[in-house]
């Protein structure tokens, strides 16, 4: 029966009590049913099925022409609709302030931000735009610069992150140091040390998933408030103290070289002036 839903999702249809056993509801997944009873079920959309539709989510749009635009994602804004965040999505607002990247792969979206990571993104407008963002992108040729503040005092000034990064085994919720994961280098500088923290600028080479906070962490100086690779809570931050301050590129259709650069949202601009004493 229903062979297009998950077994997950029919139990879950049980327990919201949308089955019925001779018209009374059946709350229990492991009930026996008896020769002659009657059962009926509401099928409902999987919240997976119902994810790529507009919603009215505000986007900072720092520029825009017909072929690409540039976002200052906010922290605690998911980028794309995944477990857990079915809607409300960065990629739900695309959808809705622009109907036509519905036709696109990812709706446009080439790269993305942590949730709890703020600053800047590109987004393609049109099919030949994502194209040509994607190979400048694997090709080393967009840049991305971070600003973060890590836990500890590095001691090296400058030094090439160049450590491969895949799946942590022990935990599917994380990424590490693997020697079986894809090539990942982070270029980290150290700017200012202070009371046990370090500000520090990121360059990203390649672009895995968590790249900077795992480097930072196998470096022993995980990020501040980043509790999920060692870090905790400090000068005010609950999240990763984490922003992507600069974006540079060349426009994939015209060929001009465009850079952006992005204030230091305020719970982290706080935190980097009490390191740094300078206002970003």
């Amino acid at each position: 029966m229903a062979p297009e839903f998950s077994r997950s999702h029919l139990q879950a249809l049980v327990g919201s009590g949308r089955v019925f056993v001779d018209g009374v509801v059946s709350d229990t997944a492991s009930r026996r049913i008896k020769a002659g009873q009657q059962v009926r079920v509401d099928l409902v959309p999987t919240a997976e099925s119902l994810a790529f539709r507009p919603e009215d989510v505000p986007l900072d749009v720092v520029f825009e022409d017909e072929h690409l635009l540039v976002l200052d994602k906010p922290a605690g804004l998911v980028v794309h609709p995944a477990a857990g965040n079915w809607s409300g999505t960065l990629l739900n607002g695309l959808l809705s302030r622009y109907p036509l990247s519905g036709t696109l792969p990812r709706a446009g979206i080439v790269h993305r931000l942590d949730k709890d990571t703020s600053g800047l993104m590109v987004v393609g407008k049109t099919l030949p735009a994502v194209t040509a963002l994607v190979r400048a992108i694997s090709q080393r040729e967009v840049h991305r610069e971070y600003l973060a503040l890590a836990h500890g005092a590095l001691e090296v000034k400058a030094q090439s992150v160049e450590q491969p990064i895949g799946r942590d085994p022990a935990s599917r919720v994380r990424m590490a140091v693997v020697v079986a994961g894809r090539a990942a280098r982070t270029d980290v500088e150290r700017l200012t040390v202070a009371d046990d923290v370090t500000a520090v600028r990121c360059t990203l080479h390649t672009g895995r998933t968590h790249q900077i906070r795992v480097h930072m962490a196998w470096l022993g100086h995980p990020l501040v408030g980043d509790t999920t690779y060692g870090g905790r809570p400090l000068l005010g931050m609950q999240r990763q103290a984490l922003h992507a301050r600069r974006l540079q590129l060349r426009h994939p259709l015209r060929n001009e070289e465009l850079e952006f650069i992005s204030a230091l949202p305020r719970d982290l601009a706080d935190a980097w002036f009490s390191v740094t004493h300078r206002r970003l």
